[in-house]
């Protein structure tokens, strides 16, 4: 099992009326660990890469960027209230499926890694993501480079429970 690990910072403005992060502001957490995860930082003016660039980041996102990502669906499902806290919260991130045009983020939003014993989650997610040529706004395929760096990442996607 191969998960990406970032750490989130929490902000007071997440923090609403019950003292715990909104819910919109959990899926608003959910994108900066994805940013962080798929989009290529700047490089560095002697063109190496940034301290701390993830090797799954090979998306350009920049101004003029080829490619645009587009969210086609999302879905979550709130396991816990998550309180307002100064240390960061940890978004685990994985691949469950990656199609032709498009890939499905899968998380856990935790107070730590799930190797450490007890630790809790308070939200499990899924993003759709559609990868779209900017030039012509039409899906393009993934490439042979991003699908050889994403495939280590890919693991059963997460599982929402459903009313019955």
């Amino acid at each position: 099992m191969a998960r990406i690990v970032v750490p989130v910072q929490l902000r007071w403005s997440d923090m609403d009326a019950y003292a715990h992060v909104n819910n919109v502001e959990m899926l608003r957490l959910l994108e900066e660990a994805r940013i962080e995860v798929f989009w290529r930082h700047p490089e560095a003016p002697d063109g190496t890469a940034p301290d701390g660039a993830r090797p799954t980041a090979v998306l350009d996102a920049g101004p003029g960027a080829l490619t645009s990502t587009l969210v086609a669906r999302q879905e979550i499902q709130y396991v816990r209230p998550l309180p307002y806290r100064r240390a960061p919260v940890v978004v685990e991130l994985w691949i469950g499926h990656l199609g032709g045009a498009s890939l499905d983020v899968c998380y856990e939003v935790r107070d730590a890694p799930s190797t450490v014993e007890g630790s809790v989650a308070f939200a499990v997610a899924t993003t759709t993501i559609v990868l779209v040529d900017t030039a012509t706004g039409a899906p393009r395929r993934l490439t042979a480079d991003e699908r050889a760096v994403w495939t280590p990442f890919v693991e059963a996607p997460v599982v929402i429970r459903r009313r019955a």
